[in-house]
């Protein structure tokens, strides 16, 4: 079975590249925007056993979605960004952004020609695990975009949402996990699923942007 054999390749590589380097890449920005709770907490490094959560880890693997042990951060700590809320912003951000130069990365080898000097069988499977990695990169940084809490994106507006919506937000974090199972699991069967609809244009937009030049 080479296909899965491929497609199992290209969700391992975002195991244990795409997952941990997302979760360091938000302790690393808070780092530099003055936190230390990364640092004491042991989230600046690359170690993926540091980073993975089993639940999360074990959906990617077998549905190409999941998650990564969420890095904390602590926004009041972050004196060179300008406020709290613009520092969480900042680093909510930098998750999605390092997927979105990962998958970037890995259409190189397209762009480059590397896969031509392979024997076309040995190019035909490379380009499916790549290809899988890409996909599931870019799933990902489009997924933590939604401003749903407690994913990146909800972070991030509350950055720069107006203070009374950022409110709201914020509020709502006691909640965040039960606010997401009703919108992954629930709505869906009521005829809603708003993940879909905000998601795949924004997955589509990204490989317009990966693969136009």
């Amino acid at each position: 079975m080479p296909f899965r054999a491929d497609v199992m390749l290209g969700r391992l590589l975002v195991i244990f590249l795409g997952i941990p380097i997302h979760e360091w890449a938000h302790g690393w920005m808070a780092h530099v925007l003055g936190d230390e709770t990364p640092k004491l907490q042991g989230r600046l490094t690359l170690n993926p056993f540091i980073h993975l959560d089993p639940i999360g880890t074990l959906m990617i693997l077998f549905t190409g979605f999941g998650w990564g042990r969420p890095a904390r951060v602590n926004p009041y700590r972050m004196k060179h960004a300008s406020s709290p809320r613009a520092g969480m912003a900042i680093s909510a951000l930098a998750g999605p952004v390092s997927n979105i130069v990962q998958a970037l990365l890995l259409t190189l080898p397209f762009r480059l020609g590397l896969l031509d000097t392979l024997d076309p069988t040995q190019a035909a499977r490379l380009a499916e695990v790549l290809f899988v990695a890409i996909a599931v990169n870019v799933g990902l940084a489009a997924f933590n975009m939604l401003p749903i809490p407690p994913l990146d994106g909800s972070r991030i507006l509350v950055g720069v949402a107006p203070r009374q919506m950022g409110d709201f937000i914020v509020r709502m974090e006691p909640y965040a996990i039960y606010i997401l199972l009703f919108v992954l699991f629930i709505m869906p069967q009521l005829g809603l699923d708003i993940v879909t609809l905000m998601v795949m244009p924004f997955q589509r937009f990204l490989f317009q942007i990966l693969f136009a030049w």
